[in-house]
């Protein structure tokens, strides 16, 4: 019993792949993302892969009433393996010229462990959040879904073997208690757990298996639907339901859960309901999007590393023509790998002992090469001695940043005379926070408690969809205890202005409110691209180091000021003052004070903003954040010019 080739399904693999694409490219039209459920498209390709592994396997046993695990997974190798190795392989020379050491010990593990069908673990206990702006300058978190549909082609087929063998009667109630058992796991561990919800095998099952209890039903009856009405009307159904969620949808919501129903609902109504005659059929069997469904696989695999070293060279940044320009690279990559590397690892005249050997050789390859990355980790002397002596990596420098608020910042008020300030906001909050109290010996009239512990950001610009978060600050013990409310938040969408007005609204006649500018951005630097992360603090110590080896403690006071003046020069200025000037019009609407940030920031007057304590001391770890050095250096310079004014 062969298996029918239906074009409906590459067309659906072609809006699958499309979707994810445009989402992660970070179209943005008129401050609006119009793909921002683009991840959907995932969701999309485990219910196509569940329908099309159970048909291959239950048609397996039905027809001969045996089953070739041989067969079956060399298949899975010839399909999922060489065009993954080819990317990974044509990766190295990237990550070599553009990673810093940190993110290429990053780059490596995350190599491994997908050689080892398992990524999604990996990304899952590192922390990395999906959808986090960190996630798109990793160019291999794609992997994730590759790992986890490798782990069900290693299990289900075992399973469903077993169940057909000994409980075949009960197969079909088997796969629905799954599918049900799953979806609740799914749900649940998505409101509590989210990560593992995301990631993990047992909140997808009931994905894949959406699809397979499709296929059970078809070889059952024999056929699909038959209601030709049905058939015309339910595949448009189908689609609108898929188009809805990937416009609509976000990572707002509890995501895998039952709010993901829709699209996979939509997918297994049209598998179901797919009629030649109908119109959305005729579409997703149309050349166009075959032939994008054929190299579906292909495109997968690079679109996610291509625009990841895009990211990271800053060639991508706030250009839509540049975008469009990664995307037809992408494309003729995709074409070139599945013709050349895809269709000829799966053409059965070239024996499985041969292409195995290829495999197996890339393999150890990448292996060693990563194993070596990662042991002499990620060449740290590339960077010279700028990098050796110091704590300098941004990672480093952000984690500690991220470790000082955590270790310190308890959520409670201790002191009865003091006045009582509560920071809030996201992570320029944990800057204030840390800036206040390493100067405690300074402010001994107040004490500090920035809301929320860990990296719980306290969204509350704007607001989230249940506005929880404003519940949770209402209720705090710390909130009714707050003499002051400080807000410090980085504000750039009229969402996050609104919301504001509507907090200060709320709380003004309650609590005395001060709000705070944003923070200093400044770009990156025009020049040394590929060292993409570093600060201006680097890009002037790499272009201008000749032969020495820049340290801190050798930075002299004329380095110190040329530093000082090149972060000046560099500052966004117009951006923030635009920003600024909005936020000082909402303080003076609610008649509360309002701080410039900038008062402490720079010297206006003499052109410079400090980018290095007066020792020479990193102040930014990126574009905007302090480092501990830097917030003990601005709480310094907050106390000389009196710039916290409670009264």
């Amino acid at each position: 019993m062969k298996l029918t080739y239906r074009p409906e399904i590459d067309g659906l693999r072609a809006i699958a792949v499309v979707a994810v694409i445009l989402y992660h490219a970070q179209i943005t039209l008129l401050d609006y993302q119009p793909f921002k459920g683009g991840f959907i498209g995932v969701d999309i390709f485990f219910v196509i892969s569940g329908y099309l592994i159970t048909s291959i396997i239950l048609k397996e046993l039905i027809t001969t009433g045996s089953f070739s695990f041989q067969y079956f997974y060399e298949r899975r190798v010839r399909r999922i393996l060489p065009a993954l190795l080819f990317v990974m392989l044509m990766s190295l020379p990237l990550a070599w010229m553009h990673l810093m050491p940190v993110s290429f010990v990053d780059f490596s593990k995350s190599i491994l462990y997908s050689l080892g069908f398992s990524s999604n673990f990996y990304f899952h206990y590192s922390g990395q959040e999906y959808g986090a702006a960190n996630g798109l300058f990793k160019p291999f978190l794609h992997t994730w879904s590759l790992s986890v549909e490798e782990q069900f082609y290693i299990i289900f087929p075992l399973v469903l073997f077993f169940l057909f063998k000994y409980f075949k009667t009960f197969l079909i109630y088997i796969l629905i208690l799954i599918f049900l058992l799953s979806l609740g796991f799914a749900d649940w561990y998505s409101k509590n757990y989210q990560s593992t919800s995301f990631y993990f095998l047992h909140t997808r099952t009931w994905e894949l298996l959406a699809g397979s209890i499709l296929a059970y039903s078809e070889i059952k009856l024999g056929h699909r639907s038959k209601n030709q009405t049905l058939n015309l009307i339910l595949p448009s159904v189908g689609l609108i339901m898929i188009i809805l969620n990937i416009i609509f949808f976000n990572l707002d919501f509890n995501h895998p859960s039952i709010f993901t129903l829709p699209a996979v609902a939509g997918v297994c109504i049209i598998i179901w309901f797919s009629h030649k005659d109908d119109f959305v059929t005729r579409i997703l069997a149309s050349k166009l999007f075959v032939g994008i469904g054929l190299i579906s696989y292909s495109l997968y695999l690079w679109h996610y590393p291509i625009f990841a070293f895009a990211r990271r060279t800053e060639f991508i940044h706030g250009d839509l023509y540049k975008k469009l320009l990664i995307g037809i690279i992408t494309i003729i990559l995709s074409i070139v790998s599945y013709y050349f590397v895809e269709r000829v690892a799966r053409d059965k005249k070239y024996k499985f002992k041969k292409v195995f050997l290829n495999i197996i050789s890339i393999f150890i390859i990448l292996f060693s090469f990563n194993l070596f990355v990662i042991f002499n980790d990620g060449f740290k002397k590339k960077f010279s001695g700028i990098y050796i002596n110091n704590k300098i990596f941004k990672e480093d420098l952000k984690k500690e940043s991220w470790k000082y608020l955590n270790d310190f910042n308890i959520q409670r008020f201790n002191s009865k005379n003091k006045i009582k300030v509560l920071i809030i906001g996201d992570s320029n909050s944990k800057d204030l926070f840390n800036t206040f109290d390493l100067n405690k010996e300074l402010f001994i009239n107040y004490e500090f408690v920035r809301y929320g512990e860990n990296y719980n950001q306290s969204f509350l610009f704007p607001y989230s969809q249940k506005n929880q978060d404003l519940t949770n600050l209402q209720n705090s013990k710390i909130f009714k205890q707050a003499n002051v409310i400080l807000i410090s938040n980085y504000f750039n969408s009229e969402k996050s202005f609104e919301s504001l007005n509507n907090f200060i609204d709320l709380f003004k006649i309650r609590k005395k409110i001060i709000l705070t500018s944003n923070s200093n951005i400044y770009y990156s630097g025009k020049k040394f691209k590929q060292f993409y992360n570093l600060t201006l603090f680097d890009y002037f110590l790499l272009k201008n180091k000749d032969k020495s080896v820049f340290i801190d403690k050798d930075l002299t006071s004329s380095d110190i000021n040329q530093i000082n003046k090149y972060y000046f020069d560099n500052l966004n200025k117009k951006k923030t003052d635009k920003i600024n000037r909005r936020l000082d019009a909402i303080s003076k609407k609610h008649n509360i004070k309002f701080l410039y940030k900038q008062e402490f920031q720079c010297q206006l007057e003499k052109q410079t903003c400090y980018g290095t304590t007066d020792d020479g001391k990193k102040v930014y770890y990126d574009n905007s954040h302090f480092t501990l050095d830097g917030a003990k250096f601005f709480g310094k310079k907050i106390y000389e010019l009196n710039w916290l004014r409670v009264d």
